[in-house]
């Protein structure tokens, strides 16, 4: 779930900034690889009396598990899992920036938040690790800031599309050949939804505002690379009036048009699910996250039968992901060489002869196209394997900075704030942002 804070986490990350200036290990220790030096890791290599610690959030502490225990039992070294508490974004800066770091740590592999850690002085460089060529082609995208790979993928970015109730779609007559291939198609489908059930057509959780953010990321994916690149370096501005007019379609053709269940503004991410799987809405926008939440309740073939899955962007059948914080893993440098190299092997395990036991213990898809997704998986979870290939990045994974979209789209929908309004939050919070952070042009 995409709810970093990028101005807490920039003033946690400044002090980072500061201490890793004054810390000898800073850019001293792992550097070995700039003189192509890199040892070369055997993954199952023992490492009797090695602890590592490894720093997660307080809801994916049990996510390393599996690999973990393989790990030391096939190396004899311990890995002690910490759990840093919420928010985790800002909480792991902060808790850097007192001296305090771990060997290894999850955190969200993009451009918007990997520079909230100071990588080039903090992070081991994996370029060149022996399980970076086999990553997708999509994975292997991420984890890069100026040319350098700072982190491991050990899973695949969060899939953003429709789920929908088959019961419901069914009553209103709608059929996989109706699936929309645009935006407007979508708020269509919506309308059907609307006027042949007693079903809301989409479910808007307000109350948690984080969700609110993806109707408006769905339609800015015509913007091009270009267009990305020209606002990363203060040539385009958050204010362009397609961001306006996403922004303006959100509330006036789908809230003001009444497509969304009644208590929309103090909806709930778990409320979410519990519409969607009782048929009281025919369709969710929203990340992977939200089919775990189905998946923690309810069998593989219960949700074949009830939910179903498609993708859609602005004017295509295409799809989104979303990078976050389980899908990369990143190495401290720590001035001790014997744990560094030992990290190391540890993600070369974890992507190595562990990878396969890994994703069926965890009954999630595959990063490496030669390590088959496991058997019994959702069909939800197989459409989103099948549309990742064509996918493009939310812009978390296209920004520079990820602005607090949902925060000031809730202003919206509590009337504070007007479309205008929104679009030029959005841009002060991401100059704000971008110029602490010395970026070109701010």
């Amino acid at each position: 779930m995409n709810r970093v804070l990028p101005v807490l986490a920039l003033i946690c990350a400044a002090a980072l900034a500061a201490t890793a200036c004054s810390d000898p290990t800073a850019g001293s220790a792992g550097d070995a690889d700039k003189a192509g030096t890199k040892t070369e890791v055997d993954p199952t290599a023992r490492l009797d009396g090695v602890k590592l610690t490894m720093w997660t959030a307080q809801n994916t502490i049990n996510a390393p598990k599996q690999v973990v225990e393989a790990f030391e039992k096939a190396t004899g070294a311990t890995v002690e899992r910490q759990a840093i508490p919420d928010l985790y974004e800002q909480n792991v800066p902060t808790k850097l920036a007192s001296g305090d770091r771990p060997d290894l740590m999850f955190w969200q592999p993009s451009i918007s938040t990997l520079p909230f850690i100071q990588p080039q002085q903090n992070l081991l460089t994996l370029d060149g690790e022996p399980w970076e060529s086999k990553l997708g082609d999509t994975e292997r995208s991420l984890g890069i800031i100026d040319g350098k790979r700072y982190a491991a993928i050990v899973t695949s970015p969060a899939m953003l599309g429709i789920y929908y109730n088959k019961d419901v779609f069914k009553k209103a007559g709608i059929s996989e050949q109706d699936f929309p291939e645009s935006y407007d198609e979508l708020l269509a489908l919506g309308q059907k939804v609307v006027d042949k059930t007693d079903a809301a057509g989409f479910y808007e959780a307000g109350g948690d505002k984080w969700p609110l953010q993806w109707q408006m990321q769905v339609q800015l994916t015509d913007l091009d690379k270009q267009w990305w690149a020209d606002l990363n370096k203060n040539k385009e501005k958050w204010t362009d009036p397609v961001v306006v007019n996403a922004v303006k379609k959100y509330q006036e053709k789908l809230l003001g048009a009444g497509l969304a269940q009644k208590n929309y503004k103090t909806g709930t991410f778990t409320g979410q699910a519990d519409a969607l799987w009782k048929g009281e809405v025919g369709m969710v926008l929203n990340v992977t996250s939200f089919q775990s939440q189905l998946q923690a309740k309810y069998s593989t073939a219960e949700m074949d039968k009830k939910i179903g899955w498609f993708p859609v962007s602005n004017s295509s059948a295409t799809g989104m992901y979303s990078p976050d914080q389980t899908n990369g893993v990143v190495a401290f440098k720590t001035g001790d060489e014997k744990r560094q190299n030992a990290a190391r092997q540890f993600l070369a395990f974890w992507l190595g002869p562990d990878y396969d036991d890994y994703i069926r213990a965890m009954k999630i898809p595959s990063v490496q196209p030669s390590v088959p997704t496991p058997n019994g998986l959702p069909e939800t979870s197989k459409a989103q394997v099948e549309a990742l290939p064509t996918a493009s990045g939310v812009f978390q994974a296209k920004a520079i900075v990820a602005p607090d979209t949902h925060l000031y789209l809730a202003d919206m929908i509590f009337g504070k704030k007007t479309p205008k309004q929104v679009a030029q939050a959005i841009q002060d919070q991401f100059a704000q942002v971008a110029k602490a952070q010395d970026a070109p042009g701010f």
